[in-house]
């Protein structure tokens, strides 16, 4: 577990990503996957190739797990997974003590905001069903399906905020957020048990955790 407790000291905005950080989508993201994958007579995967090959942007981890673009244009399955992903999404759960770390952060007087590559009136309705909307100062998606990279749109986020870069830490669950965060100027902790596995996350950090209540932990430190 993240030992450096001063990565967190004295913030005053916590970013949040939502997919794979809050939300626990990733095995149902393999269901969705394997669903486009039969469509196209590929290979299914399992959760351990999901979390070995999920990267962004999103076209390259469609070509890792067997997608030839030559044959077919990304924009096909990709909508063909979007329109099987919000389907049921409704029906996907929070992780265990996402409301209960919220609300503790909340106590702390950090205000929270939401980043996300999922695309923004979406996630305005992702929010709002899973009954947590009420705890983001602000939030912001992307402004098309295709879960492009998120950076241009954390940067406008800071310069509307107008605070000092060392007020804010992210929290995110695969490299993408450590590189937006980085991107961005700001720390960030990365939590294992998302889109990306702990071996992946150590390729370019040390400040992972397993869970959020290892991140309710240090905080309270």
């Amino acid at each position: 577990m993240l030992q450096d407790h001063l990565v967190v000291k004295n913030k005053k905005y916590l970013i949040w990503d939502w997919n794979g950080t809050l939300l626990n989508d990733a095995e149902y993201c393999v269901r969705c996957m394997n669903d486009v994958l039969n469509k196209h007579h590929l290979e299914n995967i399992d959760l351990k190739k999901y979390k070995d090959t999920f990267t962004f942007p999103v076209k390259d981890y469609y070509q890792a797990i067997g997608f030839d673009f030559n044959k077919v244009d990304f924009e096909i399955p990709a909508m063909e997974f979007i329109k099987i992903y919000y389907k049921y999404l409704n029906d996907v759960d929070l992780h265990n003590n996402a409301v209960s770390t919220l609300t503790f952060i909340k106590n702390k007087g950090v205000k929270q905001l939401a980043l996300s590559a999922m695309e923004h009136s979406e996630l305005l309705n992702s929010l709002t069903s899973k009954g947590i909307i009420q705890f983001f100062d602000e939030i912001r998606g992307i402004n098309n399906h295709f879960a492009n990279s998120k950076l241009e749109i954390g940067k406008q986020l800071l310069e509307d905020v107008g605070a000092n870069k060392d007020d804010f830490v992210m929290i995110g669950d695969t490299i993408h957020d450590f590189e937006v965060a980085t991107g961005m100027g700001i720390d960030c902790i990365l939590v294992s048990n998302g889109h990306q596995s702990a071996e992946r996350l150590s390729t370019v950090s040390n400040k992972i955790v397993p869970d959020l209540e290892s991140l309710v932990t240090i905080f309270n430190s």
